[in-house]
């Protein structure tokens, strides 16, 4: 996988580029203070990932996130907790909160590359041929997969595809979230998020922000809150804090 750093700040980039370096093999093509120089960069070389800093002079890493290519993966390496939201909207793999904790880098990029993989993977082969009262199915490799709604714990927007969560597999086909969500039961699965739906029955636990499925986080948009605790609680909580 070749990654870039992009970071303002020289330490930074240096601790990172270190602890790239200690927990994965990832090629680290270059390092880079301004979104400016990134682009220039990018526009000759194929980047997988990219671990960006948010709040950097000219262009934010939010703003330089949305001029990337439908290929090119982000994690989010910053030291302020408020644009985490912000940053799922955006499709990013991952938010990092600064000092970076080696086991969430190492986290993170493993799921970098099970996303390159399934991207990678000719998802447009990928189709959602149709569903049923109790399942829907997917073909994939000249294959039909039958898929279970009860067995599906999520779904994740990813860049134009969908990644559904199953206990021990994903699977990618090409459609938007919006679209994918339309064709199953909208009283089991609530869309949480501008990048998740959930199915309720998995849901562990919850806070004003965030819907613990064992291991998954999942954030809760500002858009989707009110109806999410109107819904699954019954009215019972209050969405605000």
């Amino acid at each position: 996988m070749n990654c870039i750093i992009v970071d303002d700040e020289p330490l930074a980039r240096a601790e990172m580029k270190a602890l790239i370096n200690e927990v994965s093999s990832a090629k680290i093509l270059g390092s880079f203070s301004n979104a400016w120089t990134a682009l220039d960069f990018l526009k000759s070389n194929k980047v997988d990932l990219i671990f960006l800093d948010i709040e950097m002079p000219m262009v934010t890493g939010l703003d330089f996130a949305t001029q990337l290519s439908g290929s090119t993966l982000v994690i989010f390496t910053t030291a302020y907790p408020q644009y985490a939201l912000k940053s799922y909207e955006l499709d990013a793999i991952d938010y990092l909160l600064k000092p970076i904790d080696k086991g969430r880098l190492d986290k993170a990029i493993k799921k970098a590359e099970t996303y390159q993989s399934l991207l990678s993977g000719n998802p447009e082969k990928n189709t959602l041929e149709g569903n049923t009262a109790d399942f829907l199915l997917i073909k994939s490799d000249r294959r039909f997969h039958r898929i279970k709604f009860e067995d599906i714990r999520f779904i994740e927007g990813l860049k134009d595809y969908v990644v559904i969560h199953l206990a021990g597999q994903k699977l990618i086909t090409a459609m938007n979230l919006k679209t994918f969500h339309q064709k199953i039961p909208q009283d089991t699965f609530l869309r949480v998020s501008k990048s998740y739906v959930v199915n309720k029955n998995y849901i562990e636990s919850f806070d004003h922000h965030t819907i613990y499925l064992g291991i998954n986080e999942l954030p809760i948009g500002e858009v989707y809150k009110k109806d999410f605790f109107t819904i699954y609680s019954g009215g019972s909580i209050s969405p605000e804090i």
